[in-house]
């Protein structure tokens, strides 16, 4: 208590003029284990602060996006993007009336999970691991389990479906089949934001490195959604506001079908993202992925996984407790590394 004033309670009574679809912070579904609320915080802002004062988050600053060691300082990192992700949402969600703080906690724990050396590490992961491998699942593993000790960060039910639902789960057909579905629309809000940011940052990277200029860009996508980085954002963000605006005055009373109003695009400006999608697979994705660089992150992953299933006593003594079998551990250990780390093991232990 903060004299006679309790700040959360304020927040919580603001949080009534938010949307009928929005989920409000007093009526979360709460965490694992119980905890006495806070005097000032709300329970998605404590899980927003928990998350950015978690290890797990402070490495995404040195792992990979999609340029491994890039040759220059602006290039994005699963840390940029995390925050540009965060960005977009918040206004998107703003904008509709919904939760931005529960939004906020999910973009920012969203790729806690995620491998060195970015998708890469996470292809050889799934490739090589029994139980498959989707960073998305262990973005939830490490804010159940892995942080803070053993204990997780013990987050409410509503962060942890966003975090464990962002993903789309490989598939190139951006709001299409095999997207998935966040259990709240500030989840989903989240997810199109993650499009939304890495469409634009992996083509500004592409241009930084040299591998395309702007004039290579499709014609029909640019001419949808600007040419310029700034330009492209603003209109899809825009767009999936005026599409989805429903949202923020729904009424069921005015819709005899009970069809909730979703967080979309329209299909002009969604057929310019999958072309935009689609020439980034070609030109960078699936270039990137036949270079040298990328070729030996492979092979550091799969020495560093094999090495540790046979020496697993050399992991760090918190890897070896919080699991019960010995392949999940050091798929832990491995997910958690960041790029230079990793490749700095792999080659200490390879001359030893």
């Amino acid at each position: 208590m903060i004299g006679r004033l309790n700040i959360r309670q304020l927040i919580e009574e603001r949080e009534e003029y938010l949307s009928s679809l929005a989920v409000k912070s007093r009526l979360s579904r709460g965490r694992i284990r119980y905890e006495p609320p806070c005097p000032v915080r709300t329970a998605f802002q404590r899980d927003r602060d928990r998350i950015i004062h978690c290890k797990s988050f402070r490495r995404l600053k040195h792992k990979t996006q999609v340029f491994i060691a890039p040759p220059g300082d602006h290039f994005v990192t699963r840390l940029t993007h995390t925050l540009e992700v965060s960005q977009i949402a918040r206004t998107i969600a703003r904008a509709l009336n919904l939760n931005e703080d529960l939004t906020e906690a999910i973009a920012l724990g969203h790729d806690l999970g995620h491998t060195p050396f970015g998708h890469v590490g996470e292809d050889i992961l799934n490739e090589l691991y029994s139980g498959g491998f989707r960073h998305s699942e262990q973005s939830l593993r490490i804010v159940e389990l892995l942080e803070n000790d053993g204990r997780g960060l013990n987050l409410t039910w509503e962060v942890r479906d966003g975090i464990m639902n962002h993903s789309k789960s490989g598939v190139k057909d951006i709001l299409g089949e095999g997207w998935g579905e966040a259990n709240t629309l500030e989840g989903e809000v989240v997810k199109i934001a993650d499009f939304v940011a890495y469409i634009n940052h992996d083509i500004g990277d592409a241009i930084r490195a040299g591998i395309v200029v702007e004039r290579d860009l499709p014609l029909s996508a640019i001419t949808v959604l600007g040419l310029g980085h700034s330009q492209r954002i603003n209109t899809m963000v825009c767009d999936i506001i005026e599409n989805s605006w429903a949202i923020r005055g729904w009424d069921v009373t005015c819709n005899p079908k009970k069809e909730k109003p979703s967080v979309k695009m329209s299909p002009e400006v969604l057929a310019a993202a999958h072309t935009l999608n689609d020439f980034l697979f070609e030109r960078v994705y699936n270039m990137r992925s036949a270079q040298e660089e990328t070729e030996r992150a492979r092979e550091d992953v799969r020495f560093l996984y094999q090495y540790f299933n046979k020496h697993g006593d050399e992991m760090p003594a918190e890897y070896r407790l919080y699991a019960n079998e010995d392949e999940r551990r050091v798929v832990d250990y491995i997910a958690g590394m960041t790029d230079q780390y990793a490749m700095r093991l792999a080659a200490e232990l390879q001359d030893s």
